[in-house]
């Protein structure tokens, strides 16, 4: 297995930087599949990170000006490692200025993420820092482990107001409480709801729009249904408050979509990146 890449533009480099700043916020370790063409940060639903799921996607020819990949084998031409999104994170964030970034996987005791960070230098000589990132190579009988979360066959699917608008409002709410109903219909409008022994809240928000999904949504589900009922799913207020909290990409556009009382999805849609993840409806 080999993998080296390189990236000079500094535009790009910042960008990857916030992709992997957000990562890093919505969760502490996570999966990096590499493949010819993409990137990819997996987190999969296991119960002991509370069944929320994460999935991005990066295409590497719109970051990186080199890129060489040798898999596992050239039938399954793929890398998947295991790796604390912080620690990649930390090490970018010391090269915002950088002239170059080469990264690869070496082996230091360990398998390794090397990034050598070239800074820019006063004099001749170029000045280099290197950071060495453990990692965890995951054998090719796991991969099942890491597919890529289908899209559910959800209820309701509308766009979401400003992030931070919502992160505003989430983070009062948590004050209060410690669960969140969400609920939204086909008409384009959503409620957060906070409902407790002392105090009950909701906020309001309509007009948002709802995606139309062609074939591949569930809208044949919802053809007859009237536009007004609201279909709603109650999650943890702490992991609505990571996801909205984490945003560094400043997405173009961000859907949601509810299957009633059981997930809350959503998908940040960002020119060349695309996120998902997942909050399970609490019990």
């Amino acid at each position: 297995m080999r993998f080296r890449a390189k990236m000079i533009d500094i535009g790009c480099f910042n960008h990857f930087t916030r992709v992997v700043n957000t990562i890093s916020k919505l969760t502490k370790t996570c999966t990096l599949r590499l493949t010819t063409d993409k990137l990819y940060f997996i987190l999969s639903d296991k119960v002991a990170n509370g069944g929320v799921s994460m999935w991005c996607e990066l295409s590497q020819g719109n970051f990186f000006d080199e890129f060489q990949l040798e898999g596992v084998s050239t039938e399954h031409n793929e890398i998947y490692m295991d790796l604390a999104a912080e620690n990649l994170f930390r090490a970018l964030k010391t090269a915002h200025n950088a002239k170059s970034l080469k990264i690869k996987l070496t082996n230091k005791h360990c398998p390794c993420i090397t990034l050598a960070v070239e800074l820019p230098s006063l004099s001749r000589v170029s000045r280099v820092v290197t950071h060495d990132i453990p990692v965890g190579v995951i054998p090719k009988k796991l991969w099942n482990d890491f597919k890529e979360p289908s899209v559910p066959d959800f209820d309701v699917s509308i766009y979401l107001p400003p992030l931070k608008t919502m992160k505003n409002v989430v983070e009062r709410m948590k004050n209060l409480s410690n669960f969140l109903v969400l609920e939204a219909n086909l008409n384009g409008e959503m409620n957060l709801k906070i409902e407790t022994d002392l105090v009950s809240v909701t906020t309001h928000f309509k007009d948002l729009g709802n995606p139309s999904w062609g074939d591949n949504g569930s809208q044949d589900s919802t053809q007859d249904r009237d536009p007004e009922t609201m279909m709603d799913v109650k999650v943890d207020i702490r992991k609505l408050l990571q996801f909205l909290a984490g945003q560094q990409v400043n997405p173009s556009k961000v859907i949601c979509n509810i299957v009633n009382k059981r997930i809350v999805h959503f998908i940040l849609l960002h020119e060349d990146v695309s996120l998902q993840y997942f909050i399970p409806a609490h019990a």
